[in-house]
């Protein structure tokens, strides 16, 4: 029998083909496309972070041009960063959304649509961000809003999925915030960016490759906390480090060359705990290749204009051999974070060489900076970018002529935080009011059995000076300026903003001993410097303003509680002279206290404070009790609202100045008051404060 002929399918064929291709023969011609080993490409990874929807170089609260700030001056530093590094991939490191009147506007008093995208989503789209990391302030207008403005479906119970709404055009990334039945990250955890760079081959000549670029986000713990009435019972939150080790090397499976990753938080070099508030450092040990920092509104490494400010004195203690503040790189991984409000560019300068077929970081040469606005020269500011502004014309003007509206009460004296650090309360008493009297109303006329058992317990409460500096010389509380007698100030919409700062803080109140009120005290006194009074070199009184929100002023009705602070002394025991009603304060002795949800629930790790105390959670947040209590008011007066000086300093003459740094040009404001202890303005730093000089024997 004749066999048929053997033909080649044309299925068979190609496999030939393709084993044919796929050959050992060494000898064979390269694909041209195909990548030399010893390949150089140069990248640059740029980051914004807290940007806190500071889009435009304007401010909100004081209807003025502010120059030292604004998305629109960095979209100038990215045009010009890009241009020196065309291979470059922009990132931002979360808060975006809260901040400003703007963002407040957009969210609450007329909410953006689901047609409409959120103003700074807009300009970032425009500027052609690459993706983005989430922080705890975008949790403040709760999962509703935050899904529908991102476009995201969290799958969470009770919240509805958004329909094709505005959107950032970027991946937005988050891997420790989950939710709580499926436990899976609401957003993606991690995305694989593919970017197309221009690299060298060994000769010298040019190519273009492929770079996979991936991003990973983490947001703090703590926001379990500070958002609890949005969060609870709908998402969890999981460590930095335990969820880093979980998607990293998922990453690198999936043909990540860089993993990048997205830490709203800073830097803390103490033992780990899955509940770290900053604890980005720890994610170096992940087998990340670059970290970007945010949350703490600060600049890291040290910036490199001339005549820059030196680093925060919380960064520069940290130990050197794992944190290098000058060359920014924590455990060898390089790290940056852009400070706030748009006020720099971080950019951190790769370099990638193509060995044993993949794309290794060539540690040694790595260049990390914090740029600034006058990076040029330390001394011109850079124009904004003229294409910004006409994208949010209309959402501009719309919030402040919401800003501008009256609210109906008058005030005849300048309530501003310049001093508040040297005593000066009259931006803090009016929020000290605000909250007792809402607290003293609730326990007049609950019908609850618990708390109608506290009605005799004295009322106290505490605020702190939320804009005191911390953004910049420009960043303090400052209502109705030049406001007198003859000459009062009709209050608006945007002024109990000015004052109370937060509007995602709800008030609380805990019932405490005096014990406890003492232990508080020492915590806010913390913020001063331990005063040598024999020195006689400059001694700087608030040696860092990063964590100025944690200076609680405490007051009572009629000013009747009192207490000093002795600077010279090692913090923990600082405070004197504590009393209440002209008597000295015993451990046993009870106190309520009317403050906010953070503080409550144990922000600020004073001792003791950590929610097991809270006996009231109010639905209101403390911005509108105090806008409630201003409108109540109809009329504000120095000797009424904003001459209760609870705290002084323990007198002691010192051989040398002591300053308070703050805003130039405001020494007439503390004549004004009586701070006698405010003496003189000195010389104008690095960081455009002015070093009033502080005499502590007043």
């Amino acid at each position: 029998m004749m066999k048929a002929p053997f033909r080649l399918t044309p299925v068979l064929a190609l496999i030939l083909t393709a084993c044919a291709n796929n050959s050992s023969d060494t000898s064979a011609t390269p694909p041209a496309n195909a990548i030399p080993e010893g390949t150089i490409v140069k990248l640059a990874l740029l980051e914004t972070t807290d940007l806190h929807q500071n889009i435009l170089s304007y401010d909100y609260y004081g209807l003025k041009a502010d120059t030292s700030l604004g998305l629109e001056r960095t979209a100038a530093l990215i045009a010009s960063a890009r241009a020196e590094n065309p291979n470059n991939v922009l990132l931002d490191d979360g808060d975006t959304i809260q901040g400003t009147l703007l963002g407040d506007f957009q969210a609450v008093a007329s909410p953006v649509t689901c047609g409409n995208t959120l103003a700074i989503h807009k300009v970032m789209n425009a500027l052609r961000y690459d993706g983005a990391g989430v922080g705890n302030h975008e949790f403040n207008y709760g999962l509703n809003f935050l899904s529908q403005i991102t476009n995201t479906d969290f799958s969470v119970s009770g919240i509805a999925a958004p329909n094709n709404c505005g959107a950032p055009k970027f991946p937005v990334v988050l891997a420790n915030v989950v939710n709580a039945s499926s436990k899976k990250p609401i957003f993606s955890p991690y995305s694989i960016l593919p970017k197309r760079f221009t690299a060298t081959r060994p000769d010298g000549t040019s190519m273009d490759v492929n770079v996979n670029v991936g991003i990973i986000g983490f947001a703090p713990p703590q926001i379990m906390e500070w958002d609890q009435k949005h969060l609870d019972g709908k998402v969890m939150v999981n460590g930095l480090v335990e969820s880093a080790t979980q998607y990293v090397p998922e990453m690198r499976t999936k043909g990540a060359d860089l993993v990048v990753a997205l830490s709203h938080g800073g830097l803390d070099t103490s033992a780990y705990s899955p509940k770290m508030e900053n604890g980005s450092y720890h994610l170096t040990t992940t087998g990340i290749d670059a970290l970007m920092l945010g949350h703490s509104h600060l600049i890291f490494p040290q910036a490199k204009e001339a005549g820059s400010p030196k680093i925060d004195s919380s960064l520069a203690a940290l130990p050197a051999d794992k944190v290098d503040v000058v060359k920014g790189l924590v455990n060898g991984v390089p790290a940056v974070m852009a400070q706030s409000w748009g006020r720099r560019l971080g950019i951190i300068q790769m370099t990638l060489k193509y060995q044993g077929g993949k794309w290794v970081v060539q540690k040694d040469q790595t260049n990390v900076e914090a740029r600034g606005f006058k990076y040029k020269d330390g001394a011109t500011n850079i124009d904004a970018d003229a294409s910004v502004a006409p994208l949010v014309d209309t959402e501009h003007k719309a919030a402040v002529a919401y800003a501008s509206q009256p609210i109906g009460t008058t005030t005849d004296f300048e309530m501003s935080a310049y001093f508040a650090l040297a005593g000066d309360v009259t931006a803090i008493q009016i929020v000290n009011q605000a909250q007792i009297d809402y607290v003293k109303n609730l326990l007049a006329t609950t019908t609850d059995p618990v708390l109608s058992t506290y009605k005799s317990i004295p009322v106290i409460s505490c605020s702190a000076p939320f804009k005191a500096g911390r953004n910049g010389p420009t960043d303090f509380t400052d209502v109705a300026p030049g406001a007198n007698a003859a000459a009062p100030f009709a209050l608006q919409v945007r002024n109990p903003g000015d004052l109370y700062l937060y509007g995602n803080n709800n008030l609380q109140a805990v019932k405490i001993k005096g014990s406890d009120l003492k232990a508080w005290l020492e915590t806010a006194a913390k913020q001063f410097a331990q005063i040598n009074p024999a020195l006689t070199t400059e001694q700087d009184l608030v040696p860092s303003y990063g964590t100025i929100y944690n200076y609680d002023v405490f007051y009572a009705d009629n000013n009747a509680l009192q207490y000093q602070i002795d600077v010279t002394k090692p913090a923990g025991s600082r405070i004197a002279n504590l009393s209440y009603q002209g008597k000295a304060i015993a451990d046993t002795d009870d106190f309520i206290v009317a403050t906010n949800d953070y503080r409550a629930g144990g922000g600020g790790s004073v001792p003791g404070i950590d929610g097991s105390k809270t006996i009231i959670k109010s639905p209101d947040a403390n911005q509108a009790v105090v806008a409630a209590y201003l409108k109540k008011a109809g009329k504000l007066t120095l000797a009424n609202n904003g001459s209760g000086q609870s705290w002084s300093f323990v007198k002691v003459a010192t051989q040398g100045p002591v300053v308070l740094r703050s805003t130039p040009g405001k020494l007439a404001v503390a004549q004004a008051l009586g701070l006698a202890r405010v003496r003189a303005e000195g010389a104008v730093d690095a960081s455009g404060y002015a070093k009033y000089q502080i005499d502590l024997s007043k």
